[in-house]
């Protein structure tokens, strides 16, 4: 570098262009997340603040309910997390939790705000935006037509306010550009991440029967009700099987109904949600995920990690996690018959399982690990402050 332009570089360093500082010190992001409760996203925010490089960044993550397992978690490593009791985007709440936001980016120096979900995309980017955040970042999880119009026309302000976009798959990549016009260049990927310490195969019991099932939120665009259909039909034909559902949600009253008109109330068993979902993965042989609506699952991802045959719906991610034939079957969404045909493959042909299950186990271990996910996104940190003139250490 000539001599004019090093004095150059230096004399704005000495006026505070802050662009040009090379950070000597890891990085402050502020992760953001409405809840910190079980959920998918909830999980995945904190599998990152707990995996990121410290020697490069010091995540802080933001909420607006604090209660939650999560938290506990977060603060049993080292993360710390504030509260912007804020519980509703149209209060007086939302102005005063912009104020502590504010002076939260001020007082912890964040160079970079990162919103998980549908809430904080519309709350923490346009704050962060205002408040002069280098890097701001949004997030999309899901297809925009599971929230509503308003939603929709605010995510899309969302998206000219962002740095950038992260998304979780290339199903919503293509989502967003071709249905929300999103420029591709402002989007970045990374895959959801698992502890492969906690999904894992474990023995089963061989004396048991062969068991289909899924652990899911019970809301209807699951389509659980294709799954119970499907199983019904298996069910006549292969008696032994059962059938097993772990999860809470509105819809749960009208599968028990499902079932009971069925014939089969005696071979579907329910049981609630639990924190401890590896265990009942580990109780499922094939596992069905019969969304109509999905981005990349964590319940599929986890199911294969844990050792399960797995079944899917051709949406959303799904295809990009199971390789047909390879590691999964695939089926049309909300044809049971479609299901069945596929589920009768597996329950008849022990070996065929056995093999996919194996596959998928190893194909998730190698690419969906959290700190594969934990370094893809300090990859994306590093890459959009380079962008603002900023540089991690």
């Amino acid at each position: 570098m000539d001599r004019d332009k090093t004095a150059g570089i230096l004399a704005r360093q000495r006026k505070g262009d802050s662009r040009l500082t090379v950070q000597s010190t890891p990085v402050p992001v502020l992760l953001m997340v409405q809840s910190l409760g079980p959920g998918g996203t909830e999980r995945q925010l904190t599998e990152i603040a707990k995996h990121l490089d410290r020697s490069r960044f010091t995540p802080h993550v933001a909420c607006f309910r604090s209660e939650g397992m999560r938290g506990e978690e977060l603060k049993s490593v080292g993360v710390p997390v504030v509260h912007f009791p804020v519980r509703s985007l149209v209060s007086v709440d939302a102005l005063r939790g912009a104020l502590l936001m504010a002076r939260y980016l001020r007082r912890h120096r964040i160079r970079i705000v990162h919103a998980f979900d549908v809430p904080m995309n519309i709350f923490g980017v346009p704050v962060a935006r205002l408040f002069g955040t280098p890097v701001v970042i949004s997030s999309q999880r899901a297809y925009r037509d599971l929230v509503s119009g308003t939603h929709q026309r605010l995510l899309r302000l969302c998206d000219q306010l962002s740095t950038a976009t992260v998304v979780n798959c290339r199903a919503i990549e293509r989502h967003l550009c071709e249905d929300f016009g999103v420029d591709p260049a402002k989007i970045q990927l990374c895959y959801n991440g698992l502890d492969t310490s906690v999904f894992y195969p474990r023995p089963r019991d061989p004396e048991r029967p062969l068991v289909i099932g899924g652990i899911y939120a019970l809301r209807p665009e699951k389509s659980i009700d294709t799954l119970v259909d499907a199983f019904a039909a298996v069910h006549s034909r292969s008696p032994s099987v059962r059938l097993l559902i772990v999860g809470s949600g509105s819809v749960e009253a009208s599968l028990r109904q499902r079932a009971a008109a069925l014939g089969i109330a005696d071979a579907v068993r329910f049981e609630p949600a639990a924190a401890d979902v590896a265990v009942w993965f580990n109780q499922i042989d094939i596992f069905v995920l019969p969304s109509v609506s999905e981005a990349l699952s964590n319940s599929l991802m986890e199911a294969m990690a844990c050792g399960c045959a797995v079944v899917a719906s051709r949406v959303g991610g799904n295809p990009e996690l199971v390789r047909e034939g390879e590691m999964g079957l695939l089926f049309e969404p909300r044809d049971a018959a479609g299901l069945a045909s596929q589920l009768e493959v597996l329950v008849n042909q022990p070996d065929l399982r056995r093999r996919m299950s194996l596959a998928g186990t190893q194909f998730i271990q190698k690419q969906f690990s959290v700190t594969a996910s934990a370094r893809r996104m300090g990859e994306i940190y590093t890459s959009l402050l380079a962008q603002a003139g900023l540089a991690a250490s």
